[in-house]
């Protein structure tokens, strides 16, 4: 059975190097999406992807029976961003905002199977949360590094990036900080973890 893998479709966007940055064009893609504020041990933030996995689970039996593919599950993604742009720096996670997406790609997914799944999911986990969506979101030009090991270790990656990287090429940013997580944490090592860190970016000037 062939395999409906977003990760291996798209490896510039999904498998960057780990020793520098590089340029992708991210394309426009469609997601699943819910908002948040605060850090990743939240309730709210927890409900969030509980949400977007119960979307995203029944996918798996409709690629199976109707197309004949395995699909593999796209990773979980989020944007962050910081009303003070110095808890972003110094990584506060508790301070930040966020949205966490999982893609919904409308090659085969369509807005009445998210629609059914959503409904299905109330059955069991009452109401979702209010900015549970579909969304398209376009970054184009990015830069972005495979970072390896916990997510607490990503400071001095980032720093490298604005500091070093974006001055050289002339470029600033152009949208928020996106991160994409490549390995479940429980059941990796934290020093094993695999994310893609992204960001948007345009000429500066």
């Amino acid at each position: 059975m062939k395999d409906e893998d977003l990760r291996a479709r798209l490896k510039e966007l999904y498998l960057p190097p780990v020793t520098d940055f590089v340029l992708v064009d991210v394309p426009e893609m469609r997601f699943v999406m819910v908002d948040g504020r605060g850090g990743p041990d939240s309730p709210a933030f927890a409900d969030a992807i509980k949400w977007l996995y119960a979307v995203i689970d029944p996918m798996k039996p409709f690629a199976r029976e109707q197309m004949g593919k395995h699909f593999v599950e796209p990773p979980l993604e989020g944007l962050w961003w910081a009303d003070d742009i110095q808890d972003f720096i110094h990584g506060n996670r508790d301070q930040l905002n966020w949205r966490m997406m999982i893609v919904f790609e409308p090659g085969w997914l369509t807005a009445a199977m998210f629609e059914d799944a959503v409904d299905k999911a109330k059955a069991s986990m009452g109401e979702p949360p209010s900015s549970l969506r579909l969304e398209s979101l376009h970054e184009g030009l990015c830069a972005q590094i495979m970072h390896v090991g916990p997510n607490s270790g990503e400071v001095p990656t980032l720093a490298r990036l604005h500091s070093k990287f974006l001055p050289a090429h002339d470029l600033v940013p152009n949208g928020n900080h996106h991160e994409i997580y490549l390995d479940d944490p429980k059941r990796v090592a934290p020093g094993k973890l695999r994310t893609v860190l992204r960001q948007p970016v345009r000429p500066s000037g």
